[in-house]
């Protein structure tokens, strides 16, 4: 799901996604394509698993709200649709991130495990939105998986921190980043500390190691996606 554009930043209150049911057309029409890279996929990585996962449609953006709808497709079809270079206009990934900045300003990011499908990229905790993050009326859940991320990836659970009001958006093509400022009363060589104990308790941890970004210095373009990239300068900034 790269964009050869330069991602924009927007400042929401609110994001309403609600869950219809349906099928994807264009993974319908794309199955035998989506079969053959899923199939070259778990070949290189076996442990990946092709469950359902949620992607984005319809959404729109009226002043700070964003709405829209979101459907469940099996993960080899959102796969596909990332690496293809989202061939299907107006759908897309949209997922929340916890933004974790410690005591002393140094903003806290993962480094993916081996057995991941982002496998060395650097990101805050965040996950495609699947169903364990649609509510009972139908919607999506963004703030609930910003808490349950951050404690499956860091084991910091929501009341160790203070989760800030609002999202900052990040569109970049078909993805949207929901960042959420969450702050630690621990400076960063405690934090990091308590993450790193954390995942050595872990058979197997979805992060292989942690990365501090303190100035603009520290931003990797080797290891870090552009949307990414573009929120670090813009809080650094």
């Amino acid at each position: 799901m790269h964009s050869t554009t330069e991602p924009r930043l927007l400042s929401l209150r609110e994001v309403d996604l609600r869950l219809v049911e349906g099928a994807w057309p264009w993974a319908e029409a794309n199955r035998a394509a989506i079969d053959a890279h899923w199939e070259k996929l778990t070949a290189a990585n076996p442990t990946l698993f092709n469950g359902r996962v949620l992607v984005t449609r319809k959404r729109r953006v009226d002043g700070e709200v964003m709405t829209g709808e979101v459907i469940a497709v099996d993960y080899a079809s959102f796969l596909a649709m990332r690496d293809f270079g989202a061939p299907d206009p107006g759908t897309g990934n949209c997922f929340a991130m916890a933004a974790l900045r410690a005591a002393d300003g140094a903003y806290v990011l993962g480094i993916m495990g081996s057995h991941t499908a982002n496998a060395g990229r650097v990101y805050f905790p965040a996950g495609t939105p699947d169903m364990n993050d649609v509510l009972p009326d139908g919607r999506l859940d963004l703030l609930g998986s910003v808490s349950r991320e951050l404690a499956e990836e860091t084991g910091i659970a929501p009341d160790e921190v203070t989760i800030e009001d609002g999202w900052t958006a990040v569109f970049e093509g078909a993805r949207i980043a929901m960042m959420r400022r969450v702050r630690s009363p621990l400076p960063s060589a405690e934090l990091v500390g308590r993450i790193e104990r954390f995942l050595a308790t872990e058979e197997q941890p979805e992060l292989a190691g942690i990365a501090l970004v303190r100035t603009a210095a520290d931003i990797d373009p080797a290891t870090m996606p552009a949307f990414l990239q573009h929120y670090l300068r813009h809080v650094l900034a």
